[in-house]
């Protein structure tokens, strides 16, 4: 049960922010992204992809790809599918593994008008912003929770 108050608490503020910062067509995508990394890290708070190294390295190295992709690749199907691939790549190099940053990139490519017109801020905010929400709340909601640890360690 707290683990579902926790999912939708955090997805709350992360919608809430993404909606100020992007607006209301383009909020739905980050929220998707964010609500597969609410699943991971509220109701698998000790799998290594929910830590705190590969949540924020995984989004903020992930966006960055993204974006860089969809300044360089003007073809939008290329574009997207070089972002998730080589977003992988970058995770593996740094050691962040986080799939919802695969996510992160693709819309950085696939999303909408206010995503492409903020560019690499996109990387900061919404995507740092939201993910340094939802780890602040996994610190504080996880570690209510009997039994449970987090960061794992």
């Amino acid at each position: 049960m707290l683990t579902t108050f926790a999912t939708f608490v955090g997805l709350l503020a992360v919608a809430t922010l993404s909606r100020a910062l992007v607006g209301p067509d383009d909020a739905p995508y980050i929220a998707a992204y964010m609500g597969a990394a609410a699943v991971l890290i509220f109701a698998a708070p000790e799998s290594p992809l929910s830590q705190p190294w590969p949540v924020m390295a995984g989004h903020l190295l992930s966006a960055a790809v993204g974006v860089t992709c969809r300044s360089w690749i003007p073809d939008v199907l290329l574009a997207s599918v070089s972002a998730v691939a080589l977003a992988v790549l970058v995770m593996q190099v740094f050691r962040c593994l986080h799939p919802p940053g695969g996510a992160a990139a693709m819309v950085a490519v696939l999303g909408g008008p206010s995503i492409h017109e903020l560019g690499y801020v996109y990387v900061l905010a919404p995507v740092g912003l939201n993910a340094l929400i939802l780890l602040g709340l996994a610190l504080a909601i996880n570690n209510a929770i009997p039994g449970r640890r987090y960061p794992a360690g």
